[in-house]
């Protein structure tokens, strides 16, 4: 029998509060059990083979692709499941440890800190005594709720993200070795007052890239068990939004020294960070591509990025390489991808490839005015397991991808599947704000166009009502206290 038994459980997603699409149940990818040993691929027999005296239990797992709030139904439907199984397995003996699975910018139609909301509910099952480890996106929030009802905190590394598994896996064996141990971590938290998207926050680049590089010397220092920093999610207007500095260990002084030296540093470097590409406006972006000689060239149409929270339907873009004389004419060509609407691409369909079409693009959530598009339909992939049946529309020298569900175009491959070659083409529109790797490793040339939508990268042109003020870059002020706050678990 394990000396040591710990729960995992979690739900997870990535929600503007500024885009217009909801996310329903149906788009939870909910996995439960012993299929969640993928995800976990670290453990062997849902043991870490180095500490076999730790029992993982796995409950489950409820993710979906970011977008707009959580619909309140959905969201009651996970947890009140999630609860049940933690109930069940608490039933079946207590549980030492809990390992909460999170994304950390999750937020629910009407309400406030969901993910904190979520933490105390557990924390009433499983009790006092229980350790919780949360794993976290570096681009979540952590409210001072949320650090108090939590014991270990530890969050990406890197963005674009490559290490979820590593820390994932970090988070797991900070909590086996705390209860092997017997450790009763203290954490040290800080809200640092400044919001900024994920494109001027890149590893790839400094200051983001030198500041997370160091976290890993920090975590090595005597009574630390884990240092971490959160960007922040710049699209949800609640009062949590900022970056958070959270350093976990053994040592009172130690983890308030580091945590609150971390949180100096990244306000120190507030008006260095810059955009990760190029950026300007829409015009200026299209231009580039015109100008130079590399190929592919891709363009982020950032502002509707279904990866960051954005609905997927703003057609904003495709407007504007419609309206360009070179591209009208097809003396230019561009990709476009892409839209979600149904509706149109259903028309697509019905006429199918090589048939010549008029439909009216974007909206589908109330995202932007809708475009119409004219051409040939040039392609058509059914039952795409992420964007359903999918459609290209040529209008002059514009491919105008249209999907039947929100999907995002981070591989060459998925182009290439529709017979789309963006080496082939002047430009690439991608509804994507930094490059993911596969992406960044084709560009020859690459820019960010500061296109609207529900992730707008131009944080000057949102209304924002509940964040905390004031806030860099949004107000001028004198320095913050930086004190950090001691939890003890």
């Amino acid at each position: 029998m394990s000396q040591y038994r710990v729960g995992m459980a979690g739900m997870s997603t990535e929600s503007s509060t500024f885009a217009p699409h909801r996310t329903t149940l149906g788009e939870f990818r909910i996995v439960r059990g012993a299929d969640l040993a993928d995800r976990y691929s670290y453990l062997t027999d849902w043991r870490l083979p180095e500490l076999p005296d730790v029992e993982f239990v796995p409950l489950l797992q409820a993710s979906a692709m970011p977008g707009g709030q959580v619909r309140p139904e959905a969201y009651d439907a996970i947890e009140a499941e999630l609860l049940e199984l933690v109930r069940g397995a608490v039933a079946d003996g207590p549980l030492h440890g809990f390992h909460f699975d999170i994304h950390g910018a999750m937020a629910v139609d009407g309400r406030r800190d969901a993910e904190a909301g979520l933490a105390a509910k557990i924390r009433e099952i499983v009790g006092p005594d229980c350790l919780l480890s949360a794993s976290f996106d570096l681009h979540g929030q952590v409210s001072a709720d949320l650090a108090g009802q939590l014991d270990l905190l530890t969050a990406f590394r890197t963005a674009p993200h490559i290490d979820y598994v590593e820390t994932r896996e970090r988070a797991v064996r900070n909590l086996a070795t705390c209860l092997v141990n017997g450790t009763r971590p203290l954490r040290a938290w800080v809200r640092v007052p400044v919001l900024l998207p994920g494109e001027k926050t890149s590893t790839r680049v400094e200051p983001a890239q030198s500041i997370y590089a160091d976290l890993e010397r920090v975590e090595q220092l005597p009574g630390i068990i884990d240092a971490a920093i959160w960007v922040g999610y710049a699209w949800a207007d609640e009062p949590r939004s900022a970056a958070t500095v959270v350093v976990s260990g053994t040592d009172e002084a130690a983890v308030s020294a580091e945590a609150e030296a971390l949180a100096r540093r990244w306000w120190d470097v507030r008006d260095e960070f810059e955009f990760c590409a190029p950026a300007g406006q829409a015009d200026w972006a299209i231009a580039e591509a015109f100008a130079s000689d590399a190929r592919p060239f891709f363009v982020s149409d950032s502002g509707d990025n279904p990866t960051a929270g954005g609905s997927g339907d703003m057609a904003y873009l495709l407007g504007e390489l419609l309206a360009t004389p070179a591209l009208a004419s097809g003396e230019r060509t561009a990709i476009w991808a892409s839209c979600i609407d149904p509706d149109a691409v259903r028309a697509c369909v019905a006429a199918g490839a090589g048939s010549d079409i008029s439909v009216r693009v974007g909206g589908v959530f109330g995202g932007g005015t809708p475009v119409q598009l004219t051409g040939e339909v040039t392609f058509v992939l059914r039952d795409d397991p992420v964007g359903g049946d999918i459609a290209v529309v040529r209008s002059g020298g514009v491919y105008a991808i249209l999907t039947t569900r929100r999907k995002p175009y981070h591989y060459v491959k998925d182009l290439l599947a529709l017979g789309l070659d963006p080496a082939a083409h002047d430009l690439t529109a991608v509804k994507i704000g930094y490059l993911q790797p596969d992406l960044f490793a084709a560009a020859k040339g690459w820019v960010l166009a500061l296109t609207p939508g529900g992730v707008d990268q131009d944080l000057a042109r949102i209304s924002y009502g509940a964040v905390e003020r004031p806030i860099h870059p949004l107000d001028s002020f004198d320095d913050p206290d930086l004190t950090p706050v001691v939890f003890r678990s």
